[in-house]
């Protein structure tokens, strides 16, 4: 059975085309642009029931990676338009301007470049690459695969927080670590069998390319304006994260290794809105069960099987931003997830340890 991904491809680029709109014109389409990327979805999201369907088992969707491509293109077309454009704008215009942009780089050129690294084509894998170098955040591609999927929900992951951690203490270790432990896993993986340039000398190289045309551009007001576009996407990247594996943790079996990842290491969002524009990621539990599974193939768990988010993932990661209203809201959503898994996993059961004293702090 062959699948369209019409709603995917319209929800995704009907906010890129407001920003590229905002970047040409200016004027009345860069508040269009703010106000559809931080309110109209918000709003419609708590507005539109939950959307629990999934597809059916076996799906294929062929236009699934073209759309990926699209998405990767229009990445440095806008930042290009927008590097060209705050110069001519005014200081309201040309912030709200960034803003706007560098919400839709960060909820959906994110997860669209997150899913092409997941691909086996080496072509769409490359693409997800350059899209995170264009970003800076090329060390993205090797961090998010070769350690936050093998160590999720422990504390040798740097993008799962412990509970009660604020965003902002997150923040130093999961850019800063997780940059270290990707580079130390690339190079041992270079030292046994793998040829050619390390990734990082890539990574490097392709956002040095970025930077230089974006001084190219507009002076060092461009480059400034490329490095604040940047910023901008990798707190999104690390705001997603840091919602997405707060305070879940993996235990350790009686063998002394850690249980496989489940449904209940990762929050979930069921919105139909943001769920479309940013191609299935608050489905986050399946991906990590199925890293290869296409993003119209995600499937969502049931609110007993898998953890839910008590808001929409892009309004999540905004109250994440406040660590202490933060940790009031979902104090008790990680307290009963962690009551469920010692009430019925047995975690006090002879020869099972959790690995929770490890991963929360005073809250």
């Amino acid at each position: 059975m062959r699948v369209q991904v019409t709603s995917f491809a319209t929800m995704a680029l009907i906010p890129s085309g407001l920003c590229l709109l905002a970047a040409a014109w200016g004027g009345v389409w860069v508040w269009l642009a703010v106000l559809y990327m931080g309110l109209v979805v918000a709003g419609l999201d708590l507005l539109l029931p939950s959307f629990e369907a999934d597809v059916a088992e076996g799906a294929e969707f062929p236009g699934s990676d073209a759309l990926l491509a699209v998405i990767a293109v229009v990445v440095p077309v806008l930042m290009a338009l927008v590097v060209l454009a705050v110069g001519r704008l005014s200081l309201p215009e040309g912030a709200a301007l960034i803003l706007a942009a560098g919400f839709w780089l960060g909820q959906v050129a994110h997860p669209a470049a997150h899913e092409l690294i997941h691909r086996a084509d080496r072509r769409l894998f490359r693409l997800g690459v350059a899209v995170y170098g264009v970003l800076a955040m090329g060390h993205h591609a090797s961090s998010h695969r070769l350690v936050h999927h093998v160590h999720v929900a422990t504390p040798d992951d740097p993008a799962t927080a412990r509970s009660g951690q604020g965003f902002w203490r997150f923040l130093l270790r999961a850019e800063g670590e997780g940059f270290r432990k990707g580079l130390a896993v690339e190079t041992a993986l270079r030292a046994r069998r793998a040829k050619g340039l390390h990734p990082f000398v890539i990574y490097a190289g392709m956002t040095l390319c970025a930077a230089g045309v974006a001084l190219a551009l507009g002076g060092w007001p461009g480059g400034t304006v490329w490095a604040l576009l940047c910023l901008h996407t990798k707190l999104q990247i690390h705001l997603s994260d840091y919602v997405q594996h707060y305070g879940l943790h993996r235990r350790r079996l009686p063998d002394g290794r850690l249980e496989p990842v489940g449904p209940r290491h990762s929050w979930n969002g069921g919105q139909w809105l943001s769920g479309h524009m940013m191609l299935n990621a608050p489905r986050h539990s399946d991906h990590h069960a199925h890293p290869s599974r296409p993003y119209p193939a995600l499937r969502l768990p049931g609110p007993a099987d898998a953890p839910r988010l008590p808001l929409p993932l892009p309004l999540a990661c905004t109250l994440a931003l406040i660590p202490p209203l933060w940790r009031r809201v979902m104090r008790p959503h990680v307290a009963r997830w962690r009551q469920f898994d010692e009430g019925v996993t047995g975690t006090n059961a002879a020869g099972v340890a959790s690995v929770g004293n490890t991963m929360s702090e005073p809250s």
